[in-house]
């Protein structure tokens, strides 16, 4: 899994697999996107105004792994 944020656009996008070929777009809102492959599995998620999004967390992300946390501030 990969996360990535561009701040110029200001947009996030969470990898879970690599795209090995066509998928679909679905559009959830105007400010969220899901890659899905033709058999189902979602490649990714592309969150759109993502610090507006996260801005109940002060437009920040928090990443949990192994119990331990990491805070990533998203800025446009």
């Amino acid at each position: 899994m990969k996360l990535s944020y561009d701040p110029k656009h200001n947009i996030a996008y969470l990898r879970f697999h690599e795209k090995r070929g066509t998928v679909t777009t679905i559009k959830i809102s105007d400010e969220m996107n899901v890659d899905v492959a033709p058999d189902g599995t979602v490649y990714g998620i592309e969150l759109l105004n993502a610090n507006e999004q996260l801005a109940e967390d002060h437009g920040s992300l928090i990443l949990e792994t192994s119990g331990h946390q990491r805070e990533i501030t998203l800025m446009a």
